[in-house]
């Protein structure tokens, strides 16, 4: 299932991480986590905040994933089915 992830960090964790040089091996170990098909980084509601666009196969997935944000950010995570143009016309293709 495709599903959207946004995690909100908090600012105190994030800047440890930034000041000790290990954002960038961060973010790497993050992205071959969750292998997004897209992702983005952008303020939202005033805090660092990372959108990524994954394929679930399982929620069993869910405590691998997200322990490295709530730990190493203190990170606020939503998770969110979503679709593409592709699956909404799968999806209506189906109605009667």
């Amino acid at each position: 299932m495709r599903v959207l992830l946004q995690a909100h960090v908090d600012t105190e964790k994030a800047n440890e991480v930034i000041r000790s040089g290990k954002m960038p091996q961060v973010m790497q170990e993050i992205m071959e986590a969750f292998k997004p098909e897209a992702s983005y980084f952008s303020p939202d509601n005033g805090v660092r905040t990372m959108f990524l666009v994954f394929d679930m196969q399982d929620s069993a997935q869910l405590p691998p994933l997200t322990e490295p944000l709530f730990e190493k950010f203190g990170a606020k995570v939503d998770y969110t089915p979503v679709m593409n143009l592709e699956d909404l016309q799968k999806g209506l293709s189906q109605l009667k």
